[in-house]
């Protein structure tokens, strides 16, 4: 089957690593199901993949992708959870759960074999490619809002880095969910298209807010650190869930977060029943995933150029 998948790792050049190509198609097992993929997404963790970060050369080649939407052996239209292992469904009883594509061989395919445990039922509502947005960028969003900044309808929050995958996501479920939202971005046409989105009002980067915030999402790391620090409320929350501008902000600002009591969450992905009510809220509501550009498979070379330059606002997809 055709496939895209990391080749070699190369921490400087991680674009060299990838083909496309024929792979060999999954082959069955008890407890999992082979899914037909329709479209899958794009995210970050397929470079850091390509960089080595989480993939072991001696799992290579390794077929890309975390997140699919498709078509079970029963027919049904399925979305893909990305964390294998996470309850120990399909795996060995001491296996700890992991990513997609650190231990089992992703969704850039025309197939992806998973536990039984790992499908979804797809709301008829959402489209192949608007649901493949949803298991990794969307659920990480939608667990750093609602379940680790704790948010309620009316309260404040800060979206650093408007235009990636997750801040997009943030934007627009928080907006949804009746929240005040602000997102920030050095690009004025990110800024714009965040307004658009919900956000009440979007700045550049470091920019005064017309108040603190009651949370701060942050994937950027330390060129936003200092500032999302700043931007809190006494005893509000900063959720981050990655670092994209490095892990070594200039200034921690701890003293601004013992005396203000501020709460600092590291949050990773998300869980099926997070999963399962991330599905439920787009269908309810009506909310869809931004999607930057739809390429078929062939083409996923191009996708990642876009992503790795940083040059797009929501989430590419590939179809097959």
């Amino acid at each position: 089957m055709f496939a895209a998948y990391a080749a070699r790792i190369d921490r400087d050049q991680p674009l060299n690593g990838l083909e496309l190509g024929e792979r060999p198609a999954p082959e069955a097992r008890p407890g999992w199901t082979t899914v037909t993929v329709k479209a899958a997404s794009l995210n970050h963790h397929d470079l850091w993949s390509l960089r080595g970060v989480g993939l072991a050369e001696d799992k290579l080649p390794m077929i890309l992708g975390c997140d699919a939407a498709g078509i079970d052996e029963d027919g049904n239209e399925v979305v893909v959870h990305s964390v294998v292992g996470q309850t120990g469904h399909g795996v060995g009883p001491r296996e700890n759960g992991s990513i997609l594509t650190e231990r089992y061989q992703g969704t850039f395919a025309e197939q992806v074999t998973v536990p039984v445990w790992n499908v979804l039922p797809k709301p008829a509502g959402l489209s192949f490619e608007q649901a493949a947005c949803l298991p990794t960028a969307w659920l990480t969003a939608y667990r750093m809002l609602f379940t680790n900044a704790g948010v309620r309808p009316g309260d404040s929050v800060l979206v650093q880095g408007a235009g990636g995958g997750v801040a997009t996501a943030a934007i627009v479920l928080g907006s949804a969910a009746g929240l005040r939202v602000y997102a920030t971005s050095r690009d004025a046409a990110k800024r714009a298209r965040a307004v658009e989105l919900g956000a009440l009002e979007a700045f550049e980067p470091g920019a005064r807010l017309p108040g603190r915030v009651d949370a701060v999402i942050e994937t950027v790391g330390a060129a936003t650190w200092s500032h999302s620090v700043k931007c809190l409320r006494r005893g509000g929350t900063l959720v981050i869930s990655g670092a994209t501008s490095g892990d070594r902000p200039a200034h921690a600002e701890l003293t601004r977060i013992f005396f203000l009591e501020l709460k600092v969450v590291g949050s990773t992905m998300g869980t099926k029943d997070e999963l399962e009510d991330l599905l439920s809220f787009c269908a309810t509501t009506g909310v869809r995933p931004v999607i930057h550009e739809v390429l078929p498979l062939d083409r996923a070379r191009e996708g990642f150029e876009t992503m790795a330059s940083g040059d797009l606002f929501g989430k590419i997809v590939l179809t097959t």
